[in-house]
């Protein structure tokens, strides 16, 4: 007897062990919670994020001890009227005795009145480095709101980017706690139409959500490995509530509908044997492509992408095992009760309402006609409708969505718009880092004295005298230089390209042997994305190629590979252009009222992260829409038959999941993180197009209109359908549990 597949025998014994199989894997989820509580989560730190010039100036610095701490600023202006400056610095002379007293506070420097009069400030250096000063500014933030009750008729506010850090933190937890409240009723709707039990409604919220579980504490076990980067909570939940819901909505759907076609004789275990040889295979495949697809992000070389890599891979591997284990178990407990309840009314003489097979609803029938009747026009229509939706991200514009885009309903941003106001000279500063021998200390000097003059003569640059700092052994000194131009204006960029192209090789360019280079926060923002562009040919080359082989692997078929690559591309390439529409033309302010600062350029890490994602994501479909058509195709059916069959089988299950899938990722479109706004839209309207467009037009007309060369090399596929009885007629009196053996 032919060896059953890995999926049919683990669902086989989770079907005649159901008791042990639901106790062992929720045992799994409590350990995994467990031993990541345990262990707690390992942060990435400074040096994780380094890349470019930036990286190996800021190496340079920490070596030498000259790294930048971590500062607070602490502003003091009036409530009404003219500042009170008498009052203010006895205000900030009572700061300065609270924060001096702080074992978090390296040194307190004295208040510095803005030139227009209205604001003197304290800066407070911390203790430590910029990554963690976070964790301490709790105390700093106490002090702060003491001095404030202790001058009433003065405004005391403090920003830094340790205070701005923990202002979007808790920001970020309460948009979290906003989408499960958005998301999980419209899911519970979802699921209830689909279904019309509460019980089965039960089952794949109780997974998704057991799975987000498990995946949190295997993110905290892992990150001892591959340092996290803080974005894992917000991959998990996007990801996990989307695909766990959809892989246990595919095995319900294809055991209800063998329990309609057994028509009561088949056992429950029987019944979820079926389910597993079919879309228990399409969830592992799909799994593991998005698995593999999420893995190419780890070629970015970059702590955050390695990070959304990381979390992407557990939550889909961990809702992937829930599905093809634990599920079985619950199908066959939840049939055995049907059962039961059937036989107790059975006896009484009464007889429970029958359920009738699900037909394809009239939006889709009518969403598949032109597929059916008019294949060629239906394909060069809707393939240029994708091709025009892609067309607006010829010319997206990228940016490093940095502090100048966080939300203003962050206090410790708000603040920080008065701070650039009242010292325009502090908006942004460019650290220039030299090593070179201790003998050449004057020489150095020599070359920073000629930078700073030609800095001065640059308006580009502030025009005050620019701080110096030099390590105890001569060989590194630090220079800043203060740029009046905020993060991501075109000046600050400017003048970061004047200093690497031109002031630095004429001036510390000229000193032997010595190693220089520019970090600060905009060479940082320049630096990464420089850096994404260089990886970014790598990771889409490597990702096309792994789905055409994975495609080919799976369904024996080159054209497959082939079509569903060109499919996956159109779906991406669509969504790319919506997102630029919305977001870069400022769309989505008009709208939905988003902040400008989220509309004015795309986030640098959404193409990547989407790319890769939309391409997972697309495999769902792409896998079990095929799996289906490739079933009629080895029953019998023609090709065109079995791609009209196969959509329509699968068109309930697909339209739900889409649902489920864009309720989960529009819901983030209302976070305040413009980045997760970017994200979360994409992928809605992506997910959309690919089940609306892409599945039900585009891909059953190119199939129809490639007939068996669509199956090319596969021999067996096109002989089965050459041999077909009656031109075609499928052998669908096979049995439903011989079919799959």
């Amino acid at each position: 007897m032919k060896k059953q597949p890995i999926t049919v025998r683990v669902a086989s014994w989770s079907a005649l062990h159901p008791g042990r199989a639901i106790a062992a894997w929720f045992a799994f989820v409590a350990l995994c919670l467990a031993v990541g509580v345990a262990v707690g989560t390992n942060s990435a730190v400074a040096k994780d994020y380094r890349v470019g010039e930036s990286g190996r100036a800021e190496a340079i610095a920490t070596d030498a001890g000259l790294e930048r701490r971590p500062t607070e600023q602490i502003m003091f202006s009036a409530t009404t009227g003219t500042l009170d400056e008498a009052g203010a610095r006895a205000a900030a002379q009572d700061l300065t005795a609270r924060m001096e007293k702080l074992p978090e506070v390296l040194e307190v420097e004295p208040p510095v009145l803005s030139d227009n009069g209205r604001m003197l400030m304290v800066e407070v250096t911390m203790k430590g480095v910029k990554r963690e000063a976070m964790e301490h500014v709790d105390p700093l933030l106490e002090q702060t709101a003491a001095v404030q009750k202790a001058h009433p008729d003065l405004l005391v506010e403090e920003t830094g980017d340790a205070s701005v850090s923990k202002g979007l933190n808790k920001q970020r937890s309460d948009d979290l706690a906003q989408t499960e409240m958005i998301t999980f009723p419209v899911t519970l709707v979802t699921l209830l139409i689909v279904f019309g039990s509460l019980v089965m409604v039960g089952v794949p919220l109780l997974l998704a959500l057991s799975s987000i579980a498990a995946a949190v504490g295997l993110s905290m076990v892992v990150s001892h490995l591959i340092p996290d980067a803080g974005v894992g909570m917000n991959v998990i939940l996007l990801i996990g509530m989307a695909v766990g819901v959809d892989y246990t909505l595919f095995y319900l759907k294809r055991e209800r509908e063998e329990r309609d076609r057994a028509a009561g004789s088949l056992s429950p275990e029987a019944l979820v044997g079926i389910a597993a040889a079919t879309a228990g295979r399409a969830i592992v495949v799909s799994g593991l492509a998005v698995i593999v697809s999420s893995a190419t992000l780890f070629l970015a070389t970059d702590i955050i992408f390695s990070s959304l890599a990381t979390s992407t891979i557990l939550v889909v591997f961990v809702a992937m095992v829930s599905s093809v284990t634990v599920l079985p178990g619950l199908l066959v407990v939840i049939g055995r009760r049907s059962d039961r309840r059937a036989a107790r009314a059975a006896a009484r003489g009464k007889r429970l309402r029958e359920r009738h097979p699900e037909r394809t609803g009239r939006i889709f029938t009518a969403l598949l006609n032109p597929a059916r009747k008019h294949p060629a026009a239906t394909l060069i229509v809707s393939t240029l409708v994708m091709v025009g939706l892609a067309l607006p991200a010829l010319g997206m514009e990228l940016r490093v969505l940095n502090k100048d885009t966080h939300s203003r309903a962050i206090p410790e941003m708000r603040t920080y718009d008065k701070l650039n106001d009242a010292f325009p000279d502090r908006r942004s500063e460019h650290w220039v880092v030299v090593r070179a021998d201790a003998e050449q200390r004057g020489e150095v000097a020599t070359a920073l004295d000629a930078l700073a003059e030609r800095a001065k003569a640059d308006p580009m640059f502030s025009k005050n005298p620019p701080a110096v700092r030099t390590s105890e052994d001569g060989r590194v000194s630090v220079m800043t230089l203060a740029v009046p131009h905020r993060l991501s204006s075109p000046e600050a960029t400017g003048s970061l390209e004047h200093l690497r192209g031109e002031y630095l090789p004429q001036t510390l360019g000229k000193v032997q042997g010595a190693e220089y280079g520019v970090d600060g926060p905009v060479a940082v923002d320049v630096d990464y994305l420089a850096h994404q562009s260089d990886k970014l040919p790598l990771v889409v080359g490597f990702l096309l190629l792994l789905t055409f082989l994975m495609t080919v692997l799976v369904f024996g078929s080159v054209i497959i590979g082939l079509v569903g690559v060109v499919l996956n591309l159109l779906s991406v390439g669509a969504a790319f252009g919506l997102v630029v529409v919305f977001f870069q033309w400022g769309l989505a302010t008009t709208l939905f009222g988003f902040d400008a600062s989220a509309t004015s350029a795309i986030g640098s890490r959404v193409p990547l992260f989407l790319f890769v994602i939309l391409f997972g994501l697309s495999m769902d479909y792409q896998v079990f829409v095929v799996s289906r058509i490739k079933e009629a195709a080895m029953e019998g059916l023609s090709t065109r038959e079995a791609v009209l069959d196969g959509i329509e089988k699968s068109a309930k299950v697909v339209t739900s999941a889409a649902v489920v899938m864009v309720t989960v990722f529009a819901s983030f479109m209302f976070l305040h993180l413009a980045e997760m706004k970017q994200i979360g839209f994409s992928l809605a309207v992506a997910v959309l197009l690919d089940a609306f467009i892409i599945r039900v037009m585009i891909l059953p007309s190119a199939l129809i209109l490639l007939g068996e060369a669509s199956w090319w090399p596969s021999r067996r596929t096109r002989r089965t359908q050459a041999v077909a009885p009656g031109g075609g007629a499928p052998a669908a009196a096979t049995a439903p549990a011989a079919r799959y053996r």
